[in-house]
């Protein structure tokens, strides 16, 4: 393959937040992002998120129903295919290749066992374009933890930027948070689940006022931390834990803030949030000077301040570095699906307690 080939990509990505499909382009030769091209979010719809949140869990693909959620997941992705394209005034053939995540249902690397929805062979027949999918596989099969997949783009990110001091740790708050730490040398780089993202706060307010999310921090902004119960919900193996560490997203769902009214439950879970960010701190080779910060927490300013104040150091959201924090996961999958290709690594012993750096990926053409 030619390695100077220089790749136009989409990437999809179904969080564990369950708020919808982000998908992006761009341009990429699999080591550097040459160009980014135009994002888009495409909710999903309450019905939809009810159907996701009865096939979570350890049923996996034993879910009663699940292959009709899987289809339809795949379909509404090709949805955001379209959308994007013509957003983008481009043609399926213009683009190499998709890349793939699908949602997780289930993931238990102890038991070498990670189930994402999405039929890639189904997408890439709709789309007319090879599509990258099934990424976490390799990995956990070989004895790593099939997660966090990003670090490597999340590190070519970092390498590229001269406003980023290094060490630098890029901070993920999705449903669960990842942290990926960047030091000074090329493969300079750890990367581990830290613990609760946004998943047990939107539990918590979907249970009081059926909200999704606690929009701008504000239910959050008029409670007290309650310091008993944060000490209680910190007092969990898992923050002590060395790495190669990751979570499912029904790990810290639930977080056990019974007694607490709604205000008071809600600011001493984004409070858990942030100390669970900062115990992580520990296995870091090195003190991160920068810590810049992504996906739908990053817009919580409640949360952005706790984790200043538990870090004690600069803390930016990514959008302030040029990096569109909407649209950084879909990237890096479409970045992953490039590597893929080219059979480059995308998980390592520092990330994923992979044996050895491993590609990784199904590659699916359609049907002509």
């Amino acid at each position: 393959m030619n390695n100077d080939k220089i790749f136009t990509a989409i990437g999809l990505m179904s969080g564990t937040s369950m708020d919808g499909i982000d998908a992006a382009l761009i341009k990429t030769d699999g080591q550097d992002v040459i160009e980014f091209g135009p994002s888009l979010t495409m909710p999903y719809d309450d019905a939809f998120k009810d159907s996701l949140r009865r096939v979570l869990g350890p049923l996996g693909r034993a879910a009663p129903g699940i292959a009709d959620v899987e289809r339809y997941l795949t379909i509404l992705h090709a949805d955001a295919v379209f959308k994007l394209l013509a957003q983008a005034e481009l043609d399926a053939a213009d683009i190499d290749i998709v890349g793939f995540h699908g949602h997780t249902i289930h993931h238990d690397p102890k038991n070498a066992i990670t189930v994402q929805l999405g039929e890639g062979a189904l997408l890439a027949d709709w789309l007319g374009i090879a599509v990258a999918s099934d990424f976490r596989s390799r990995d956990v099969a070989r004895g790593g933890q099939g997660a966090p997949l990003v670090p490597v783009f999340h590190a070519a990110l970092v390498r590229a930027n001269a406003e980023v001091k290094r060490p630098a740790a890029v901070l993920n708050l999705g449903g669960v948070a990842n942290v990926t730490w960047v030091g000074e040398g090329d493969e300079d780089i750890v990367a581990f689940d830290t613990g609760p993202g946004n998943a047990p706060l939107n539990d918590w307010l979907r249970g009081y006022n059926g909200e999704d999310m606690d929009r701008g921090g504000a239910l959050a902004a008029k409670g007290q931390v309650d310091a008993a119960v944060l000490a209680k919900l910190l007092d969990v193996e898992y923050f002590d834990q060395s790495p190669p560490k990751s979570l499912d997203r029904q790990d810290f769902a639930k977080a056990d803030c019974a007694g607490l009214g709604p205000e008071d439950g809600a600011a001493t879970i984004t409070a858990f949030i942030a100390h669970a960010v900062g115990r992580a701190r520990a296995f870091f080779p090195r003190p991160a000077e920068t810590w810049a910060v992504t996906g739908g927490g990053r817009l919580n300013p409640v949360l952005m301040a706790n984790l200043r104040d538990v870090l004690g150091v600069d803390v930016r959201s990514t959008d302030g570095l040029g990096w569109d924090g909407d649209a950084l996961e879909a990237q890096a999958f479409a970045y992953l699906a490039v590597r893929a290709e080219r059979w480059l690594p995308i998980t390592f012993p520092t990330t994923t307690g992979a044996p050895e750096p491993l590609s990784g990926g199904t590659k699916s053409h359609p049907n002509t």
